[in-house]
C-alpha cells in the first residue's frame, strides 16, 4: 500500500504545474490519486530548491498529526499492534521533517532567489510546523509507552476526540497554507477555524484531567504522569496550530 509517507517524496514542483500525488485518508484500499491544489504563494516565488523542500516539509508535518490520530483510535480499541505501527510511521515521518527543517534552512541562508520578506515568511512557517511535528512525536512517545497500560475507557474516549480535533486543525490550516495568495479572505476564515478548534481542544483538555481524581484508584501512577505528558502534548500541538493560524491572517493581509 502507498503510504503518507512515500508520496510526500514525490512531492516537487515540477509535479506541482500539473497537479500532485496525494494519499486519499478516506480510502482504504490506499489508491492514488491525482489532486490539484492551489499553493500560489510557493509558486509566485521564484522556485528555488529551498522552496520545494519547505514544501514537502509543511505536508509532512501535517502528516505527523494523521498518523497519531490512527495511532490513537487503534489505542482505544485496544490494538496495540496496530497502534505501534503507527507511531513508527510517526516516528519515521517526524525525522524526515526534522531533517527536511535543516536542508530548508542551509538552503534559504544562502539568500538566492528570494527576497528577504518573503524567506521570513517561509522560515517562520517552518519553525512553527516543525515545532507541531515535535509536540505531536512527543504525544506519539508517551502512547507507545503506556501501549500495554489499562486506561479506562473514558479517558481515552476523550483523548481520541481531542486527537481528532487536532487532525480539524491541522487540515484547516493546511487549506488556509494552499489560500495565503489565491484567496486570502478565505485562507483567513480558515485560520478562524483553527483557532475556534484549538478552544474546543483545550477545553476537553481540563475537563480530561479532571478526571483524573475519579480514576486515581484504577491507574498506576506512572501511567498517569505519563498519560497527562500525552495530553498535554496534544494541547501544546494544538496550541502551536493556533499559533500558525495567527501567522497565516498576517501572510494573508499582505496580498
Amino acid at each position: 500500500m502507498v503510504s503518507n509517507i512515500d508520496i510526500a517524496i514525490l512531492l516537487s514542483f515540477t509535479i506541482l504545474d500539473k497537479g500532485y500525488m496525494v494519499y486519499d485518508r478516506n480510502n482504504v484500499g490506499g489508491d492514488v490519486i491525482l489532486e490539484k491544489r492551489s499553493y500560489q504563494w510557493f509558486e509566485r516565488r521564484r522556485r528555488t530548491k529551498g522552496l520545494e523542500l519547505a514544501f514537502q516539509q509543511i505536508i509532512k508535518a501535517f502528516d505527523t498529526v494523521t498518523w497519531f490520530d490512527k495511532a490513537m483510535k487503534e489505542y482505544s480499541q485496544g490494538k496495540k499492534k496496530e497502534a505501534l505501527q503507527h507511531i513508527e510511521n510517526l516516528f519515521k515521518v517526524e525525522e524526515e521533517v526534522d531533517k527536511l527543517r535543516t536542508d530548508v534552512f542551509k538552503e534559504l541562508s544562502k539568500g538566492a532567489a528570494l527576497v528577504a520578506d518573503y524567506r521570513e515568511d517561509l522560515l517562520h512557517l517552518v519553525k512553527r510546523l516543525d515545532t507541531l511535528a515535535d509536540h505531536t512525536k512527543d504525544a506519539g512517545r508517551c502512547l507507545q509507552m503506556l501501549i500495554d497500560a489499562e486506561i479506562p475507557h473514558e479517558l481515552c474516549e476523550k483523548t481520541v476526540f481531542m486527537t481528532s480535533k487536532l487532525v480539524e486543525a491541522a487540515q484547516n490550516l493546511r487549506g488556509s497554507i494552499e489560500k495565503i495568495s489565491a484567496n486570502p479572505a478565505e485562507a483567513i476564515e480558515g485560520a478562524k477555524r483553527v483557532e475556534k478548534t484549538e478552544h474546543e481542544i483545550d477545553e476537553v483538555y481540563l475537563d480530561t484531567k479532571a478526571l483524573f481524581l475519579k480514576y486515581s484508584e484504577q491507574i498506576n501512577c506512572g501511567a498517569m504522569v505519563i498519560f497527562d505528558d500525552l495530553i498535554e502534548f496534544i494541547e501544546h500541538a494544538a496550541d502551536m496550530c493556533a499559533d500558525t493560524a495567527d501567522y497565516i491572517v498576517v501572510l494573508s493581509s499582505r496580498e
